[in-house]
């Protein structure tokens, strides 16, 4: 006997995760920090140890409130999950059923038609302009009675580009009050250009929600944790289809530790930009087609030359995330992996 399938899922890729690399090799293929946990963090976690065999709470208020403090925004509006990915799905539970339209431009974060199609909805992607950026004039025009959410990627991923203050809020603007436009903002810490404040339209505007992540900046890939400020009624539902008891005590306490130890991490976050821009100028001086990033990566439009980059790097001991056909996205890493990406990669191979 065959056991039934889900037909929509033959359309679902399995998520690809970065690979992993040798013994050391730099592994720059996840957007990681390569930063190790703060002594707080870790005290923090180690005195949770004792009482793993609890249930963790739903609510969490101590994180909640530490974020509610932080923005200063009521604490009802603020959802845990297992990182942002699992809040983005969330959302598209929350608010789209099947023939709905969720939107985002393409390409953009790998796991949004995934999660799309997984909710019974329709993906309706729109090409990023010339400049590797999010094209707000065709998605709008892209918009129809069927649309339920837009995401925007700010910073996006993989390109690092963003969409500026005045041009997002525009666009805010001119979508229908109905439709949840969701201002992705994962890598946000690492943003240094005149950048839209997805916080302040979610002030400003009832139809914005706004993903926040502890994996990137925070350095907490490993627990899973992430948050979503979204407008009460949106909230409500976000409670009602989250994984129970999905963000564990380790990873609350974690958070809340991070929150606490924010000049710390500033330090780390500022090392980390150092080391982008240092990548960014060194390929863009060797002549490779790199984009100016935002985030905690930098993107090659490498095309046809993926592989043949992707090989090369590898031969020199870097592991990256390779889009075949398109480009490849080399996370920021310590000052030795910078060193080893332009050694990897130098001036007379700018062609290849």
């Amino acid at each position: 006997m065959t056991l039934h399938q889900r037909p929509s899922l033959q359309e679902v890729p399995a998520y690809k995760q970065g690979k992993p690399a040798a013994a050391g090799a730099s592994k720059l293929s996840s957007n990681e920090s390569p930063h190790t946990p703060l002594p707080s963090v870790l005290a923090s976690i180690q005195e949770g140890l004792a009482t793993i065999h609890r249930y963790p709470s739903i609510a969490a208020p101590e994180l909640t409130g530490a974020l509610s403090q932080q923005f200063d925004i009521p604490a009802e509006h603020i959802t845990l999950g297992a990182g942002s990915v699992e809040v983005a799905a969330q959302l598209i539970h929350a608010l789209a059923a099947e023939g709905d339209e969720v939107m985002y431009a393409w390409r953009s974060f790998e796991a949004y038609p995934s999660l799309v199609r997984i909710a019974g909805a329709t993906p309706v992607e729109v090409p990023l302009n010339a400049e590797h950026c999010h094209d707000l004039p065709a998605m709008l025009a892209a918009i129809t009675k069927k649309t339920r959410l837009i995401f925007i990627c700010n910073p996006n991923n993989p390109t690092g580009t963003v969409v500026q203050a005045e041009g997002l809020d525009e666009f805010i603007n001119a979508v229908p009050r109905n439709v949840l436009v969701v201002v992705d903002e994962a890598y946000v810490h690492f943003d240094r250009s005149e950048r839209a404040d997805g916080v302040a339209l979610f002030r400003k505007y009832p139809h914005v929600a706004v993903l926040h992540t502890f994996s990137k900046a925070y350095g907490l890939a490993g627990l899973r944790v992430g948050y979503a400020i979204s407008p009460l009624e949106v909230a409500a539902n976000l409670r009602k289809v989250a994984v129970p008891f999905g963000v564990s005590d380790l990873a609350q306490r974690a958070a809340v530790a991070s929150l606490a130890a924010i000049e710390e991490l500033s330090v780390r976050i500022e090392e980390v930009v150092t080391q982008r821009e240092r990548m960014y100028e060194g390929l863009a001086a060797a002549g490779y087609p790199v984009v100016k990033s935002q985030a905690n990566f930098v993107w090659v439009d490498a095309g046809e030359a993926t592989e043949l980059l992707e090989a090369k790097l590898s031969a020199g001991g870097v592991v990256v995330r390779a889009f075949p056909g398109e480009g490849l996205r080399i996370s920021s890493g310590t000052a030795e992996d910078v060193d080893r990406v332009l050694a990897a990669l130098p001036v007379k191979e700018a062609t290849a």
